[in-house]
């Protein structure tokens, strides 16, 4: 191993007072929910929100005087952007951040508030890459890779380290995978510890970029993935290695699973985590029998989420949920029946979101016209009473997937 668990036992005492050490809380409404006994890592409380803080200090503590001098790049969809900006600053370390176009705007801005200078370029994290490798050759700055670094992957490390100082009997661990620095790191450091746990990293499907590399097959990586912290197509060598020899499973999420783990954690553990971070409690949503009655230690990697995309993730819950319905009425175009409609949903419990009168659409009757309604409920229960009442009173009503959208099956 190009990392021992010494050298991760050195990276702890060197974040003494640079980093948090944050804190691994019981999560009784996820163990609930799961069946397993939850316990969350929580490094979306790091200064900059993910655990990227430790491998970012480790790496730009050991630069050489001229090293500092020359400055440094780092290329990122985020998290080590802001993490090493933040230290950088901290070390009076001039930093450039190049990051793909399709960084949320909440990272980008708080990385270009931290001091560092931002590049956006291309659309993925490998298109980044290639950014950062010409600025290098032109410029001759340092690169502080985001995981392919044996400081970076001792720094990151120091999580699992902490995870069984504070909870030694964990039976497993559970953290994602991007690039492979955290979940090499976290492996290292947990096998040499306790021998016998069950290490799972989590990849969302999208870019199963581990997966395909330790089968031998190329990774067909791309899509819109609410995980854009791990959505990184090019792995390491190093980091393969690592992940196959310690290493238990690769669980892959899809896009929805990452969605409901992201609404969980903030209905039921109150904490705001961005997709990546939540792909740990995906997996054991995902496949809660494998987990239950277990002790499961969960990697919670980040929390920057951009807060529209947070809004979306947690109207799609409810919509889900049957929480809030979308239909579609078709209605008699003659005076009073809007205000019928609208009372026979009040008197029932249920509340209007928002409205849609139409009647000048050639796919109406001439006598005709449509309401869309957007209405709140309690529960799905309560939506199916609802929807069956207003067809008791003659109407035709067809359930949406979403305002304006299809009817759904």
């Amino acid at each position: 191993m190009s990392v021992t668990i010494d050298d991760i036992r050195k990276a702890a005492k060197k974040l003494e007072g640079h980093v948090v050490r944050s804190p691994m809380l019981a999560a009784p409404k996820l163990s609930e929910l799961t069946g397993a006994q939850i316990h969350l890592k929580h490094e979306n409380l790091q200064y900059t929100n993910s655990f990227k803080d430790r491998g970012a200090y480790i790496k730009l503590a050991s630069l050489s005087r001229d090293e500092r001098r020359r400055g440094v790049i780092a290329m990122s969809a985020g998290n080590h952007a802001q993490a090493v900006a933040y230290h950088a600053a901290a070390l009076a370390i001039p930093a450039t951040i190049v990051m793909p176009q399709t960084t949320p705007f909440v990272k980008v801005e708080s990385t270009e508030k931290l001091g560092a200078t931002v590049v956006l370029s291309g659309e993925t994290l490998a298109d980044a890459q290639v950014a950062a490798e010409a600025i290098i050759e032109n410029k001759g700055l340092v690169l502080v890779h985001p995981y392919d670094d044996p400081a970076i992957i001792a720094g990151q490390g120091t999580v699992a380290l902490e995870m069984l100082q504070d909870e030694p009997d964990l039976d497993v661990l559970i953290a994602p995978i991007g690039g492979g620095g955290l979940i090499s790191g976290c492996a290292i450091a947990a096998r040499a510890l306790k021998p016998d746990i069950e290490i799972i990293g989590v990849e969302a499907a999208l870019f199963a970029s581990m997966s395909a590399a330790l089968k031998g097959e190329p990774a067909n990586c791309g899509g819109n993935t609410i995980a854009e912290g791990i959505a990184v197509k090019n792995v390491a060598e190093r980091t393969i290695a690592i992940v196959r020899d310690l290493v238990s499973d690769i669980v892959c999420l899809d896009e929805t699973i990452i969605e409901r783990a992201v609404n969980a954690c903030l209905l039921l553990q109150k904490s705001v985590v961005e997709g990546a971070g939540a792909a740990s409690l995906g997996a054991v949503m995902l496949e809660p029998e494998r987990y239950r009655g277990r002790k499961v230690g969960l990697v919670v990697s980040g929390g920057n989420v951009d807060p529209r995309l947070l809004s979306f993730v947690i109207y799609r819950e409810l919509v889900r949920d049957k929480r809030i319905v979308n239909f579609r009425v078709q209605i008699p175009d003659t005076p009073g029946v809007l205000g019928r409609i609208s009372s026979f949903i009040g008197s029932h419990g249920a509340n209007i979101l928002e409205v849609s009168h139409r009647r000048m659409f050639l796919d109406m009757p001439a006598k005709g016209a449509e309401l869309e309604l957007m209405v709140e409920t309690r529960d799905g229960h309560h939506a199916e009473t609802l929807l069956e009442a207003i067809r008791g009173l003659g109407f035709v009503v067809r359930l949406l997937d979403a305002p304006g959208g299809r009817e759904s099956p």
